[in-house]
Parts: structure tokens; C-alpha cells; sequence
């Protein structure tokens, strides 16, 4: 009776686990191609630079990791070919825990991206998850072979066969435009300067010692016999800014940060002119002519002055460019271009270069 309890929490937990982690990554899988080249460079840094020839394949595997992850978690929730699934989540598992261990350590990657943007875990919690989730990985591995399977052989490889269809679909859609649910701090709706402002106020816990006992209180206290130990922030977490890192500047050094939050302003973000799509540059380039005078328009790169004015030139972008970092721009926005536009700090909109808006969209939500 009691195994058949654990079978079935196993089987939910695992399952239901890998399916929601593996949506959330499926909402924004450039942001899981960011993660990926993340680990790739600290690989290649601590054991050996032919990790960076994976780089350039960083969102095919990220994809595939995803599709994996979620077609898993249905094959778990259906005891479908258990003893392929399960010895596919062994290996898949024991992966994760490693990066979640190395980073935890190491110190090196302080965001797995275990749930992507919508749940921020400290190193440590990822790995601490992952412990967790390995007890009951290796319990559904270990009686692999008596599950069967409450479908007949040919529902269940047509569901299987749907998942990963349906999967790779909404993935590519995800990145031809833009994740369907954004959870980043540039999203609509947010005011850029409010993010960049610290949260909660700071709740600290003092530690005193009174009389040979530890004490701890949430005001310094300052009567006599009580002696300092330490003090420590509870909700550090949460007085940190979302947002720590925006800082724009112009060719000249000038900084041009707080000019972005003046007024409306037209970001057309493009991260890295050499790897940037020009597919739609015809509507971004009319797009700007036609706002001209009507709405500030500028390029935020992270590319150098001559690459950058080489690109200008020859898509003919007449509009001033200036310097963000390029991690910084990949979160604004996962288009390379794609295009944001604030109103006195706050995002009214983001589209990727394939969803190019119109000047007559642009102006009315100005308005």
C-alpha cells in the first residue's frame, strides 16, 4: 500500500514538475539559449575551449532540452515506455544536478533558469530542488520495469508523438516573436526607473548575548549587558531592484540614461549588429522616417561605434545610436532587432523585428 502511495506521487510530482518547468522554458526559449551560452563560456573558461564551439548551438540544444523535459513529463504521467523515460530522466536528472551543484559551489552561474524568469532561484535552491526531485527520479527508475502503461501502446505514442509536435511548434513560435508570457522586469506595463528603485525596506534581525544566552531582536539593543554578536538582512531578496544594471551612454561617453526615461522614446534594440536579422529592416528603417519629429528614435547596442555606423549606413537607419550592455538587451527584448517604446520611463510596448508595429501604432498608444 505504501509503495503504491509513492508510485503515484512519484509519477505526479516528477512528471507534473519536468511539464511546468519545461513550459515556462518553452514561453522564452532564447532565454533558455542565454543560459546555455552562459554555461558554455564558464565550461570553456574551467575545462577546455572546445565547449565554445557549442555556443554557436546553444538555442538548437536549448530546444531540445525543453521538448525533452516536457515530452518526459507526459511519458512519467502515462508510465509510457518506462524503462526508455525513466533511464532518459536519469541521465537528463543527473545533468541538472551537476549544473545546479556547479553553479551552487562555484559560485559561477548565480541563475540556473530552472523556471526561467517567473521563479528566481538562489543557486542553492536550485540544487536543493533538484535533490529532491532526484529521491523520487530514482525511486519511478528503480521498479521501471513493473509500470505499465493504462494506455494501449498506439494512444500512447500518439500522444507522445502530439506533445513533442505541439512543443517544437509553440517553440518556434516563441522565437519568431516574442515569449507569450513576459516576466521580465522590461515588460509592459512597468515603469523602467520604479524597477531600478529597491523594494521592501530591509528587515534586520540582531543578535545579542545577555547573560550567556543568545538573543535576537529586530532593534539594536543598547542597554546595558547586552552584548553585539551579528545582525543579518532577512528579506534581502526582496530589497534588491529588479532592475541593477541599465545604464545607457552615448558614442562620447555621455551618459544617456535618464534621456531614455524623458518623453517617448523608440528603442530599436539590437544587441549585436553582426549576428542582427535584417529580414524586416525595410519596416523598421519607414517606421522611423515616418516618426521622425513625432517620437525620439535611437539604436541600443552593445557593437562598437564603426561596427555600428556600418550598419546604419548600409540599411540607411538615420538615427542616433547608443550603448547598452548586451546582457541588459537581450533581457529589454528577445529580438535582435526588436523594438520597445517607452513613454517617460514606462514600457508601452514590445515587438520583435517579424511583428514590426506601424507609425499609426506607435502614435495612438502615445496618446
Amino acid at each position: 500500500m505504501f509503495n503504491k502511495i509513492v508510485d503515484q506521487f512519484s509519477r505526479f510530482f516528477v512528471g507534473g514538475l519536468l511539464i511546468f518547468s519545461g513550459l515556462i522554458k518553452l514561453n522564452d526559449p532564447i532565454g533558455t539559449q542565454i543560459k546555455m551560452e552562459e554555461y558554455f563560456e564558464v565550461f570553456a573558461e574551467d575545462f577546455g575551449s572546445f565547449f565554445h564551439y557549442f555556443i554557436p548551438w546553444a538555442l538548437e540544444i536549448a530546444m531540445i532540452m525543453i521538448v525533452l523535459e516536457v515530452v518526459l513529463g507526459v511519458a512519467i504521467l502515462l508510465f509510457w515506455r518506462m524503462n526508455l523515460s525513466s533511464w532518459l530522466l536519469l541521465l537528463m536528472m543527473t545533468f541538472f544536478t551537476f549544473l545546479t551543484f556547479y553553479s551552487a559551489y562555484f559560485n559561477k552561474v548565480t541563475d540556473c533558469g530552472c523556471f526561467g524568469d517567473a521563479i528566481k532561484l538562489t543557486p542553492w535552491e536550485s540544487f536543493t530542488k533538484d535533490i529532491v526531485l532526484m529521491i523520487f527520479v530514482l525511486h519511478l527508475f528503480w521498479y521501471r520495469k513493473k509500470y505499465k502503461s493504462f494506455l494501449t501502446a498506439s494512444i500512447g505514442n500518439s500522444i507522445v508523438a502530439f506533445s513533442i509536435v505541439v512543443c517544437i511548434a509553440l517553440g518556434i513560435y516563441a522565437i519568431r516573436h516574442l515569449p507569450f508570457i513576459d516576466f521580465r522586469a522590461y515588460r509592459i506595463g512597468n515603469n523602467i526607473p520604479a524597477q531600478m528603485l529597491p523594494g521592501e525596506q530591509p528587515i534586520i534581525e540582531y543578535t545579542f548575548e545577555y547573560e550567556g544566552k543568545k538573543i535576537t531582536s529586530p532593534d539594536f539593543i543598547t542597554e546595558e549587558g547586552y552584548k553585539y554578536i551579528s545582525s543579518k538582512v532577512l528579506n534581502e531578496d526582496k530589497i534588491k531592484p529588479k532592475i541593477t544594471d541599465y545604464s545607457v551612454s552615448s558614442p562620447e561617453g555621455e551618459d544617456m540614461t535618464q534621456y531614455t526615461f524623458e518623453g517617448s522614446k523608440l528603442l530599436i534594440v539590437i544587441f549585436n549588429v553582426e549576428k542582427a536579422s535584417t529580414e524586416n529592416i525595410s519596416l523598421i528603417r519607414d517606421l522611423t522616417r515616418t516618426l521622425d519629429g513625432k517620437v525620439d528614435c535611437f539604436i541600443l547596442t552593445s557593437s562598437g561605434s564603426e561596427l555600428t555606423e556600418e550598419f546604419r549606413h548600409q540599411n540607411q537607419l538615420a538615427v542616433p545610436f547608443y550603448f547598452a550592455d548586451a546582457t541588459v538587451l537581450k533581457t529589454i527584448i528577445r529580438s535582435n532587432p526588436g523594438i520597445a517604446l517607452w513613454k517617460d520611463g514606462t514600457v508601452l510596448g514590445n515587438w520583435h523585428h517579424n511583428d514590426t508595429p506601424s507609425a499609426d501604432q506607435i502614435l495612438s498608444l502615445i496618446r
